[in-house]
């Protein structure tokens, strides 16, 4: 079948899966390549939209920049993450920078061509409504996170969050196969590294999980679990 991938990519998504077949070959159809190398941006904060974005191999970092230089990293895009939504809808400048973590190559669904299906489809807007107001929801959850939950909450929360996207079975529990720096889960929730790596030994001495050279493992799904939810940690002993 053509565009096989990029059906697959499409259909790898929530945002497109629930579409017709039609409509997912139409889009299919739209999609264009783009090759980056490492640190190139695909985007600067303030670029006019040109489509929705979808990683094929490589990642994405997504971050801002201070007037001093400094770096904010807000979030990685790893390999079947879609990414762009907002520009795309609202015809606004991008948000953020977004620039390639080591060789990567991205999926680009052209805007232009992308709203003009809306327009022959009008069907389509309240799924993609529906998306945008989950996405806006996910949004103030992690405002309400930052602003009131301690730093043990939402690390444990991040790390099941990675999990569900990243995890595969290890024979000590769930291994979050990206590279995952402290540095950058710490930027990614507003902490100090010394804080996350005080936090990540302190769960390992547990045997919560297992710290390897930029990834780690996570043995205890159940006791993040009862963390993430803002219970106390479970009574253990370290090991």
């Amino acid at each position: 079948m053509k565009w096989t991938q990029e059906r697959q990519l499409l259909l790898g998504s929530e945002w497109f899966k629930p579409l017709p077949d039609a409509v997912v070959d139409q889009l299919a159809a739209m999609t264009r390549r783009r090759k980056l190398q490492d640190g190139e941006h695909l985007f600067s904060r303030g670029d006019a939209p040109d489509g929705l974005y979808c990683v094929v191999k490589g990642s994405i970092r997504s971050f801002s920049t201070s007037a001093s230089g400094r770096q904010h990293l807000l979030y990685q895009f790893e390999a079947g993450a879609w990414f762009g939504e907002i520009s795309m809808f609202d015809g606004m400048g991008r948000t953020h920078d977004g620039a390639a973590v080591g060789e990567t190559e991205v999926l680009i669904l052209p805007r232009d061509r992308f709203l003009a299906l809306l327009s022959d489809t009008p069907a389509l807007y309240p799924h993609f409504l529906s998306m945008l107001c989950r996405k806006l929801r996910l949004a103030f959850a992690y405002i309400e996170d930052v602003q009131f939950e301690p730093l043990s909450v939402r690390l444990a929360r991040r790390l099941l969050d990675l999990v569900s996207l990243y995890g595969c079975d290890s024979p000590d529990g769930q291994l979050i196969n990206i590279t995952l720096p402290q540095d950058d889960l710490a930027q990614m929730l507003g902490a100090s590294r010394q804080a996350i790596s005080k936090l990540l030994k302190h769960w390992e001495s547990f045997g919560w999980l297992r710290l390897e050279y930029r990834k780690l493992v996570v043995c205890d799904l159940n006791a993040f679990q009862t963390i993430a939810d803002g219970e106390p940690e479970p009574r253990q002993q370290e090991t």
